[in-house]
């Protein structure tokens, strides 16, 4: 039975300090709580994306400066997830500026998919909309997840993006669960949006007939260029805290990925984040297009707070 909007409201309602509490006893009971995963995104087709969504560097509707690339040759792929796998990540993922995925590039990225695979690592694709056939063809390549944000609420979807509505969405995450992939989507804080918007995000997340294996919490990364960076304003470190504490308990199995913005917090506030239920990080220099903390950084901050990566 999916939790109510109203149930999810009461929650980030709660006094922090309890909630907290609640989130980080779940995540000892479903993982450990010494361990976060480190994971590597790599940006496999840059620019040029025909989507509008507010907050990205890559969209053709807004001039960031970013240049456009086609899609890279697969052993740059294989080369760079091999130096991730030496950094200490287990999972790779690769990210395309497309609004949908097309058959013609299917062989390269499934190529890609294979050879990540053979290194040993998690795999994981985020290259907009497929077709059910072709999330059949990534999951027989070998693709352990793909990546397909949700955002935001729903009532507050179209303030960020017109050019897909969010069913689009959800049907994109049916397909890709029907194929036999793991569903990794997640959302944005920062694009405005209310708390109201918040329980929203998380509740249609929790009510999908299987909960995502994988929630990205992302802070946004302001890009000069992009509309975002001129009205959005930055939420209080208590919001990201309480939604990833409600994100836990909501869905105590799923790994709850602390992703962009990072490079923004404090030691201090990722240490909140973690005790509350957050157990993955993308670490490296770069996240497709914006900043990242280094690995040395992030090596330095978990020995500090006695984590490993797992």
């Amino acid at each position: 039975m999916p939790p109510s909007r109203a149930l999810v409201a009461s929650m980030f309602d709660r006094p922090l300090f309890d909630l907290v509490l609640e989130a980080a006893l779940v995540h000892r009971a479903h993982h450990d709580p010494s361990a976060v995963q480190w994971s590597t995104l790599l940006s496999i087709k840059t620019g040029a994306c025909p989507e509008d969504c507010g907050y990205c560097a890559q969209s053709a509707h807004f001039d960031t400066g970013l240049p456009r690339e086609e899609l890279i040759d697969v052993d740059a792929v294989e080369a760079a997830a091999r130096r991730a796998k030496e950094g200490g990540s287990t999972r790779f993922c690769m990210g395309a500026a497309w609004r949908r995925v097309a058959d013609r590039d299917m062989p390269v990225v499934e190529e890609m998919v294979r050879r990540v695979k053979g290194l040993g690592l998690e795999t994981c694709c985020t290259l907009g909309t497929v077709t059910e056939s072709q999330a059949a063809r990534l999951k027989q390549a070998g693709l352990d997840y793909y990546n397909h944000n949700l955002d935001t609420s729903r009532e507050h979807y179209g303030e960020v993006v017109s050019t897909r509505d969010y069913d689009e969405r959800l049907a994109t995450l049916d397909r890709v669960r029907k194929a036999g992939v793991n569903v990794c989507s997640g959302g944005i804080l920062g694009l405005g949006e209310r708390r109201e918007d918040r329980v929203g995000l998380l509740h249609e997340l929790a009510s999908l007939a299987e909960p995502p294996e994988s929630i990205p919490i992302n802070q946004l990364v302001p890009v000069p260029g992009t509309p975002m960076a001129g009205k959005a304003k930055p939420v209080p470190w208590t919001e990201l805290v309480r939604t990833i504490a409600v994100a836990r308990i909501l869905m105590p199995r799923t790994a709850v990925r602390l992703s962009a913005g990072r490079e923004s917090m404090t030691e201090e506030l990722q240490a909140w984040c973690f005790f509350a239920g957050a157990n993955s990080i993308f670490t490296g220099d770069q996240l497709l297009t914006t900043p990242n903390r280094g690995i040395d950084a992030d090596r330095f901050l978990l020995a500090s707070l006695d984590l490993h990566p797992s």
